[in-house]
C-alpha cells in the first residue's frame, strides 16, 4: 500500500470516528425554555399547617399545690402552649385524576395541607399514603372541572453522569422556580436501608422538596429531596429519589395505602477483601449473611449464617447495600432463585418472600441456656474461650444466644485483639460451622493451619448484634 493509500485510509478512520463519538455525546441544550414552559403547570406548590407543641411559657411557676397555682389559671389560654406553624415545599402531578407526589417530610404531621397549583388555584389534599423509609407521599384533590396536566416517570437507570436535568419547584416560597445541572453521581446511599439517590448539581433549596428532577425528554428522573449544606443553602450537592423507586412505591401507597415490601429475613454485612479470601472469593461481590430470623423466609429456604449471597432473582448483588433495595423491590409472595457461597461451593436456592411491614415487630428467636464449665486458651492468638453457663450469661449479659462459646479474655495487641475480638463476644460460627462446643474451634484452627490460611471467619456476637470478623492465626 501507498503512503498515499495508507494517508487516505487513516484520515478516513478518523472522520469515522469522529461521527461516531458526536452521534453518541449528548449537546447541551441552547435554552430550556420550552421545556419548562411545557413541564410547569405540572409541578404544584404545597403549603402545611401543623400544631406544634410551644415550650415557651409567659406564666409563672409555683410548687405543686401553691394557691397562686391555683390563681393564674384562670388567666390561662385553653390552647396555651400550642400554636400553629406553616411550611412550604413541591410535588408534582401524576394522574389528571389529583394524585400528586411529594416528599413525606413535606407533609408529615400536617393538619392540613394546601396545594396550589401554576394558576394559583388551590385545593385542600388528603394523604392517601406515605412512607417515611423512603421519603415519599402520595396526595389526593378534587380537580372537579380543572384540566390538569399530568408527568410521566422515566426509567432512572438509564440516567448517566453527566447528563443534563432540570430541576422545578418552590424555593423559599418562590414557585415555579426552574434551576437546571447535570447528573453529579447515581446510587447514592446517605443512611437509608433503600436509598437510592441521585445527585445532581442542580440548585436545590429550602422549598424544593417534593419537586420534580426531570431529564431531557421531559420525563420525571427523581423527587428533589435533600441537599448537602453546612449554611442551609444549596451548594451544588442536591440528592433526588430516583423515579424507579419512587413510583414502585407510589403505586403501592395508590393501590394499598401503604408499602408492601419483599422480606427475605436475613442480617447482612459487608463482603470485606480478608473475608473474600478466607472463604475462597475471588473478589467481594455480595452480601455475608450474620444471622437468618428463625420461621423467616431464608430460614425455611435454607439459607444459613456464612453463607454469601451472590444473587437475588437474577439480580447480581455487588455489595451488601444493593441486597435490601432489591428484596423490597420484589412481589411478596413470589418465589425467587437465591444463589449463594457456601463451603467452596455455589448452591441455587429457591425462597417466597414474606412481607416486611408485617414482620418488623415480630420476634421469633427463641432462647435456650446451657451449662458447662469447659476452658482452653489460644496463647499464640491471644484469646480465651469458655463454653456458656449460668455464670458466663450474666456476668456478660448475654440474651437470644443458644449456642457458642463465649470470649472471656483478650491480649493486647495480639492478633485476635488486633482482629477486632474482645471480652464478652459469643463465637456462634467459624468458618461456616456451627460452635456447639470449644473442640468446633479448635478443630477449626487446626485445619485452617494445614491448609496455610492467614485467617479464619468467625461469626461473633457483641452487644446484641451478629457480625463476621477474619481473624489472623499465623
Amino acid at each position: 500500500m501507498s503512503v498515499k493509500n495508507r494517508l487516505n485510509l487513516i484520515c478516513a478512520f478518523f472522520c469515522v470516528s469522529f461521527i461516531s463519538f458526536s452521534a453518541l455525546a449528548k449537546k447541551a441544550p441552547e435554552s430550556f425554555a420550552n421545556l419548562a414552559e411545557k413541564l410547569s403547570p405540572s409541578v404544584v406548590n404545597i403549603s402545611t399547617t401543623t400544631v406544634i407543641e410551644d415550650r415557651q411559657n409567659n406564666m409563672p411557676t409555683f410548687p405543686p399545690g401553691s394557691p397562686f397555682e391555683e390563681f393564674f389559671k384562670q388567666f390561662q389560654e385553653p390552647n396555651q402552649g400550642k400554636r400553629r406553624a406553616q411550611s412550604l415545599g413541591s410535588g408534582f402531578i401524576i394522574d389528571k385524576k389529583g394524585y400528586i407526589i411529594t416528599n413525606n417530610h413535606v407533609i408529615d404531621n400536617a393538619e392540613k395541607i394546601m396545594v396550589i397549583l401554576h394558576d394559583d388555584t388551590s385545593f385542600e389534599a388528603e394523604v392517601v399514603g406515605k412512607d417515611p423509609k423512603t421519603d415519599v407521599a402520595l396526595l389526593k384533590i378534587k380537580p372537579k372541572n380543572k384540566n390538569l396536566k399530568a408527568v410521566k416517570f422515566g426509567d432512572s437507570n438509564n440516567l448517566r453522569v453527566g447528563d443534563w436535568v432540570m430541576a422545578i419547584g418552590n424555593p423559599f416560597g418562590f414557585g415555579g422556580t426552574v434551576t437546571a445541572g447535570i447528573v453529579s453521581a447515581r446510587g447514592r446511599n446517605i443512611g437509608g436501608s433503600y436509598d437510592d439517590y441521585i445527585q445532581t448539581d442542580a440548585s436545590i433549596n429550602r422549598g424544593n422538596s417534593g419537586g420534580p428532577l426531570f431529564d431531557m425528554q421531559g420525563n420525571v428522573v427523581g423527587i428533589n429531596t435533600a441537599i448537602f449544606s453546612q449554611s442551609g443553602g444549596s451548594v451544588g450537592i442536591g440528592f433526588a429519589v430516583s423515579s424507579n423507586l419512587a413510583k414502585q412505591v407510589s403505586d403501592q401507597l395508590r393501590k394499598f395505602g401503604r408499602t408492601k415490601r419483599g422480606w427475605l429475613g436475613v442480617l447482612i454485612q459487608q463482603v470485606t477483601k480478608e473475608i473474600a479470601d478466607t472463604l475462597g472469593l475471588k473478589n467481594k461481590d455480595g452480601a455475608l449473611v450474620s444471622s437468618a430470623t428463625e420461621n423467616g423466609p431464608a430460614y425455611k429456604a435454607g439459607i444459613k449464617s456464612g453463607d454469601i449471597i451472590l444473587e437475588f432473582n437474577n439480580i447480581k448483588i455487588k455489595n451488601m447495600n444493593e441486597l435490601p433495595k432489591v428484596v423490597a423491590g420484589t412481589p411478596v409472595g413470589k418465589s425467587v432463585q437465591v444463589v449463594i457461597w457456601r463451603e467452596g461451593k455455589v448452591i441455587k436456592l429457591n425462597v417466597i418472600l414474606g412481607e416486611l411491614e408485617l414482620a418488623e415487630n415480630s420476634n421469633l428467636i427463641e432462647t435456650k441456656k446451657t451449662k458447662s464449665n469447659k476452658t482452653k486458651i489460644f496463647s499464640k492468638i491471644g484469646f480465651s474461650l469458655k463454653e456458656l453457663d449460668i455464670e458466663t450469661i450474666k456476668k456478660y449479659k448475654i440474651k437470644n444466644i443458644s449456642k457458642g462459646v463465649v470470649i472471656t479474655n483478650v491480649t493486647n495487641n495480639s492478633k485476635a485483639f488486633k482482629s477486632g475480638l474482645r471480652e464478652g463476644m459469643v463465637i456462634i460460627r467459624v468458618g461456616q460451622s456451627e460452635v456447639s462446643n470449644i473442640s468446633v474451634v479448635s478443630k477449626a484452627i487446626e485445619k485452617a493451619k494445614k491448609q496455610k490460611r492467614n485467617a479464619l471467619l468467625m461469626l461473633v456476637n457483641f452487644d446484641g448484634s451478629n457480625r463476621f470478623v477474619a481473624v489472623e492465626i499465623f
